[in-house]
């Protein structure tokens, strides 16, 4: 900073060849005297030390000598008045720098040094400079500090002591010295000063802990250059960064003062490292719990293994939170899938194991299985190259005996699976756009209450989110998009799934997913789904749908609540069981399906909004409450909102026991069932044994197990037409169907009963 120079602000006073007019012999205000024809002053043109110079003879006590010129005092402006001064005869007097600090109406600026400190003259024709600061701060080297109300001021210099030497002086110089307190004004702390070096080669991290220790709060600032931390640095006072930073992955840099990615960016000028570096030090630091991405998004070519940002640490439990900012994946051949075919061997009796891998040290941890008998979302969770063993997420239904399996290894923006535990990590109000070159989010093997909330993943080329273990026990997500990549592709031939999850008491609120092949895959129990919107349509006439929700724990214990089911349906199975015919477990059971939209529109006759597949025989339904849901087709109707898919196993429907389907609306279906079915029949002959079909009425085509009740509507008449009173009796699951009922009465009778029929057991 240099007002001379920046805004042409003239402070040098004229030198004394120029006359001698404006120099004061009093305090340089109008009016007083000049030395112009004074008689104890005379300008000397050729002095051997100082060429033009003034001379003085000193009368007074005190020789004053200030130029009348108003030198301005700017904030901010630090002014250095200096002097040359040699004396030439008679007595030696000392000399000063000293001015007159003036207020805007020219009045005097009382309480302020008006003088500088004193240097004396020892000896005849030796040259003193004598000099002082300025300025209206109190800063160390300031000599006179004038404060903010001082506008200008008439500057010179005073000779005191006895009177009577002659004096020689040498013209006033007045510069602006601010630049010697631009790191005081702007309190900086220049790492250089401290011994680094921006070479790249030299280890700076002394000099970095040296600046950040004699900082005291003011800024640390990072000039150009690149500087090598082979060792862990912190800042305890904020950080500027003009040049970067590099660090090998061991080493952390913990910025407590500026604690967001933007700084991070300003310190390594790249986006990966610093988003990686920045994770590293949340992990490592007990003072934040959040890193604020800034709104950034950080350009990605490789999928970040957030693991390996954090060599020291394999798990983590304590509650973290990444948020604000996006993540978006470039072109990069790092983002190919990684497949391996391989045989190997499966056993029931070792359900999450496969045996007698070949290639095994090829197979990836975090690979998708498939082959023959595998259901959905069965991943690697580790391997043994040793044993050639690989360890699965889940069982296989119907792998037994040797095969070829697919190992298909995604790629992920966010690849937390180095992690062997990972828990209370929460990612909030982020974008990932995978722009279908990656997939989104992978969780570690294991771990608790992970948190996604009113985040992005667009456009994900294979997984939204991924649990290929335990890593999502009580996980939440929350407000979620999950934007395909597939829009354009036929149901048919959508590969996507948005999140799996394999642990229990997952909750999924509010999320929206648009054309995946699934929204859900959930395996474990007691989750909640509520408020979601999955829409999986596709412009096909009569085409066929995927399941959004697909469930796949037979005794579930769980609810689905206020969801939007649009153009799919949920889907209800028992895939991951290693020996799916029904034992002694609870079978297909404790699921509630409650107060959800069901829509599709030019869909097939034959789809339906619920789905249960048994992989195994002998299954049936138990405790099992399906209220309160709107069922509608548009655009041609369907037959049924509920069947059994019985491509593997069909329901073993005589067991079925507590099933409440009731109090749902249905638009444009054939069937509209419900348990207890209310079923009115009229018999318009004489007979004593009236036959009543439920098909149609019941759900699942379920069999006529028990009557709750017959209630005539309205008189009982015999071939008289006569009145009768008499009680029937009631004959269940009649027919060869079992779907059927026979109303028997003592006597030939015709009439109106209702009749409530269940297809469940007391």
């Amino acid at each position: 900073m240099n007002k001379a120079i920046t805004d042409g602000v003239l402070l040098m006073p004229p030198a004394f060849a120029d006359g001698l007019d404006v120099y004061s012999s009093g305090d340089g205000t109008p009016g007083s005297d000049t030395y112009a024809n004074a008689t104890n002053a005379a300008f000397v043109p050729a002095d051997q030390d100082f060429g033009g110079t003034l001379e003085m003879l000193k009368t007074q006590s005190t020789q004053t000598l200030r130029y009348m010129g108003q030198t301005p005092l700017l904030p901010g402006c630090y002014l250095r008045v200096s002097a040359k001064v040699k004396a030439i005869s008679g007595n030696l007097p000392s000399v000063r720098i000293a001015g007159y600090p003036a207020l805007g109406d020219g009045s005097k600026v009382t309480g302020v040094p008006e003088f500088g400190p004193a240097k004396p003259l020892t000896a005849y024709g030796e040259v003193v400079e004598v000099s002082a600061i300025i300025g209206a701060g109190s800063r160390g080297g300031v000599d006179m500090v004038w404060g903010p109300d001082a506008v200008y001021g008439h500057l010179g210099l005073d000779l005191i002591g006895q009177i009577g030497g002659v004096e020689r002086i040498d013209d006033i110089q007045i510069e602006d010295v601010t630049s010697v307190f631009l790191r005081d004004l702007v309190s900086l702390i220049d790492v250089t000063d401290y011994g680094a070096v921006g070479d790249g080669v030299t280890d700076c991290t002394t000099a970095f802990e040296a600046a950040n220790a004699a900082a005291n709060g003011r800024t640390v600032f990072v000039p150009t250059g690149t500087f090598l931390l082979n060792g862990d640095v912190t800042f305890d006072t904020p950080v500027k960064f003009e040049g970067k930073v590099t660090m090998p992955a061991t080493a952390q840099l913990l910025l407590r003062r500026n604690f967001d990615l933007p700084n991070y960016i300003e310190a390594f000028e790249d986006e990966e490292v610093a988003f990686l570096k920045a994770f590293q030090a949340l992990l490592n630091s007990s003072d934040h719990e959040s890193l604020d991405l800034g709104g950034r998004k950080v350009y990605v070519l490789k999928p970040l293994d957030m693991q390996a940002a954090v060599p020291d640490r394999s798990s983590f439990a304590t509650r973290r939170v990444i948020r604000n900012g996006q993540l978006e994946a470039g072109p990069s051949t790092a983002w190919d899938t990684v497949e391996v075919t391989s045989q190997a061997s499966y056993s029931p009796s070792n359900a999450n194991l496969l045996t007698g891998v070949t290639n095994v040290a090829n197979v990836p941890v975090g690979a998708l299985v498939e082959g023959t008998g595998v259901g959905r979302e069965v991943y690697v969770l580790s391997k043994n190259e040793v044993t050639q063993e690989v360890t699965l997420n889940a069982p296989l239904y119907d792998a037994a005996g040797t095969q070829n399996f697919t190992f298909r290894k995604f790629q992920y923006l966010i690849d937390f699976s180095g992690f062997s535990q990972l828990s209370k990590f929460v990612m909030a109000d982020i974008e990932f756009q995978c722009n279908n070159r990656c997939s989104g989010v992978m969780l570690a093997p294991s771990g608790s209450t992970f948190h996604m909330r009113d985040c992005f993943i667009s456009r994900p080329m294979d997984r939204g989110l991924t649990s290929t273990g335990t890593g999502c026990q009580g996980m939440f997500v929350d407000r979620c998009q999950f934007l395909s990549s597939e829009e354009g592709e036929l149901v048919s031939n959508r590969k996507t799934i948005a999140l799996n999850t394999n642990a229990n008491d997952v909750k999924l609120r509010d999320n929206r997913a648009t054309q995946v092949r699934h929204f859900a895959l959930v395996a474990g129990q007691n989750s909640i789904i509520s408020g979601n919107h999955f829409f999986q349509g596709d412009s096909v006439s009569n085409g066929i749908r995927s399941a959004g929700l697909v469930l796949t724990s037979p005794h579930s214990s769980s609810i689905v609540t206020g969801n939007y089911v649009d153009n799919c349906f949920i889907e209800w199975s028992n895939e991951q069981d290693s020996a799916p015919e029904f034992n002694t477990e609870y079978s297909f059971s404790s699921l509630s399906i409650t107060d959800n939209i069901f829509l599709s529109g030019d869909v097939a006759p034959w789809f339906s909004y619920i789905v249960i597949k048994p992989h195994g025989a002998g299954h049936f339904l138990s405790g099992v409450s399906i209220t309160g849901n709107r069922f509608r087709s548009i655009i041609g109707a369907i037959d049924q909102v509920e069947r059994v898919d019985t491509t593997f196993a069909d329901l073993n429907i005589s067991r079925c026991r507590n099933v409440v389907m009731k109090g749902n609306s249905f638009h444009a279906v054939t069937a509209q069932v419900q348990n207890a079915a209310e079923i009115e029949f009229t018999q318009n002959t004489l007979s004593d044994s009236w036959d009543i079909d439920t098909s149609g009425y019941l759900p699942f085509g379920g069999q006529a197990l028990n009557v709750d009740s017959v209630v005539a509507q309205g008189a009982i008449k015999d071939a008289s037409d006569v009145t009768q009173y008499a009680m029937p009796y009631v004959q269940q699951i009649q027919g060869p169907n079992r779907d059927r009922i026979r109303v028997v009465w003592p006597t030939p009778v015709k009439g109106k009963v209702l009749v409530v029929v269940r297809m469940d057991n007391r």
